[in-house]
């Protein structure tokens, strides 16, 4: 990593720590700002700088069965000028550095299902203002994907941790426990094949997250912030009566990508067949009063 990039992971990790939480527990007086998150598998699969992206070459996709995600990091942002962390911060996870580094706290991630309530914050917390982007740095993935083995197709429970950095005690998948007591960086994933416990790491740099205002606002390597922009700018007036809902329609259209050995278009893990890219391939966000 240059020095650009790492001083950017710096301040961005600093950044996260240091903010403070919207109030997400205060009692259920007047209007909130409510967000969920929706999983498209047929919604246009994007490149880091937002652009159409296909399977390159080599490679192979599916676009996996989500199960639950969690978020670090949640902005809205008035305009494609406007840098990271300097719009309105909405939430941002516990942290830790009990691993060393510091990392999210995965035991106190909050991970939901589609079209559970992530967040619900009061409106007039937020700051007026009309908001053109939406900033949402991922950091869970839970989904079931389509394994080959032995010419046989077997559904596998995958865990795909792709957040900047992450502090796993232990975590689940179905009857499968994993025990980690360290950090893990972007990338790492464990699976769960009929109760046998598998794990890996995807490379470093090769989690897609599409921004497609870099070239204005661009994100620190590693840090997984996915970027989407309104139809119609979300304004807050201050003076709301009513709930604002928020859905972050994430793209998984053929998220989950491995380099092949057998050229079939199945993930192959016994032929050797290795992950290389988790990242959700877009961001639609929308709202309703």
């Amino acid at each position: 990593m240059n020095l650009s990039k790492y001083l950017g992971c710096m301040l961005f990790s600093m950044l996260l720590f240091s903010c403070d939480d919207k109030n997400d527990t205060a009692p259920d007086e007047g209007p909130r700002l409510i967000v969920k998150f929706k999983f498209d598998p047929s919604q246009e699969r994007l490149n880091n700088i937002g652009q159409p992206s296909t399977v390159p070459a080599g490679n192979a996709a599916q676009s996996p069965v989500f199960n639950a995600i969690s978020s670090h990091y949640l902005e809205l942002a008035p305009s494609a000028t406007t840098q990271l962390g300097q719009g309105e911060i909405l939430y941002h996870a516990p942290e830790t550095t009990a691993g060393g580094e510091r990392a999210i706290d995965f035991s106190k991630s909050k991970i939901v299902a589609e079209g559970e309530v992530f967040l619900s914050i009061p409106l007039s917390e937020i700051q007026a203002g009309s908001y053109e982007w939406v900033r949402c740095s991922l950091a869970y993935q839970d989904y079931n994907i389509n394994i080959w083995n032995s010419g046989t197709n077997v559904v596998g429970n995958l865990g795909s941790f792709v957040g900047f950095n992450s502090y796993i005690k232990t975590h689940k998948l179905g009857s499968a426990s994993f025990t980690v007591n360290a950090n893990r960086k972007q990338g790492y994933w464990a699976l769960n094949v009929a109760g046998l416990p598998f794990s890996g790491q995807a490379p470093e740099g090769a989690t897609t997250v599409p921004n497609p205002i870099s070239g204005t606002s661009p994100i620190p390597a590693g840090s997984c912030v996915v970027t989407g922009k309104f139809s119609e700018n979300l304004v807050i007036t201050g003076n709301e009566t009513q709930d604002v809902t928020v859905t972050l329609s994430l793209s998984v259209n053929n998220s989950f990508e491995w380099e092949e050995v057998n050229v079939d278009g199945k993930f192959e893990p016994s032929a050797n067949e290795k992950v290389v890219d988790m990242g959700l391939r877009g961001l639609i966000p929308s709202y309703v009063r």
